[in-house]
């Protein structure tokens, strides 16, 4: 979980790749109307939002069901949010990529084929982030090497099977 820019996507994908398990990008799940109005540098509010994570909440029910491990990216901004994805599994883990405004802002203007765009639109979701504390996420710089951040992560949550 994070900011847009954070590495939620590549960072992912390593877990669930160092895991042998499925990865989803939550992203991949916003409704078009979702993706217009972020590409039209739009935020979006708490109720674009709801059903979008309602159906990320589904997924990991889905995969709770199977007895099958996912690793899922999400922005999961509010603790709201983060319960909502909890209705999908209760032990839910989450990994917070925290990183400075200036970083984000940076990597933000590095990519290139992504529907998230404008600086209002991080001010936004900086606005809207309500961090973890440490007994709810596991906290991450995104300053360290992706590497580190997985690694960092794994050895935070023994219990996972790796």
């Amino acid at each position: 979980m994070g900011v847009s820019g954070s590495g939620k996507s590549h960072i992912g994908a390593l877990l669930a790749s160092r895991l042998g398990v499925a990865f989803i990008d939550g992203d991949d799940y916003h409704s078009p109307a979702n993706v217009d109005k972020m590409a039209n540098g739009i935020p979006l509010d708490d109720d674009d939002r709801r059903e979008w994570l309602e159906t990320l909440a589904g997924l990991i029910g889905d995969h709770r069901r199977r007895d099958a491990s996912l690793v899922l990216a999400c922005s999961a901004l509010k603790q709201r949010y983060r319960e909502l994805l909890r209705r999908g599994d209760s032990e839910l883990a989450f990994l917070f990529l925290e990183g400075r405004r200036d970083e984000l802002r940076q990597r933000l203007a590095a990519r290139e084929e992504h529907f998230f765009r404008g600086e209002a639109m991080l001010d936004s979701q900086l606005r809207d982030l309500e961090p973890p504390g440490e007994a709810e996420a596991v906290v991450c710089s995104i300053s360290d090497t992706p590497e580190a951040i997985v690694e960092n992560f794994l050895e935070a949550l023994p219990d996972i099977r790796r």
